[in-house]
């Protein structure tokens, strides 16, 4: 991303271009997770992302999901940590739990 690029400002670029726009929010964090509560990830219909949930631990799952939250337009609460099954697959082997808020915008 552009050093001081406005995340929001390109997901209203990206709808402006008809693509189809969601956003994720880290809501909570336990441990060692990489970015705070309140840290952003705005996702398009092609995979394209800018801005980070998780310093790149997690960032290709939210990717994922964000793809089906635009498809049917239904939110999704997503969970990593360690004690979750897919930790090792997304990376969260640091200790760390992160939950993500994912919602179509566009």
């Amino acid at each position: 991303m552009t050093p001081g690029a406005d995340l929001l400002s390109i997901a209203e670029e990206w709808a402006r271009a008809g693509r189809g726009v969601a956003l994720a929010t880290v809501v909570e964090t336990w441990g060692s997770a990489p970015r705070p509560v309140g840290s952003h990830l705005v996702i398009d219909g092609d995979g394209r992302f800018e801005g980070s949930v998780s310093g790149g631990c997690v960032e290709g799952a939210v990717v994922a999901e964000a793809a089906e939250v635009i498809a049917d337009g239904a939110p999704r609460m997503l969970e990593f940590g360690v004690a979750d099954e897919t930790a090792w697959r997304v990376g969260l082997s640091c200790g760390g739990r992160i939950r993500v808020f994912v919602e179509k915008v566009a």
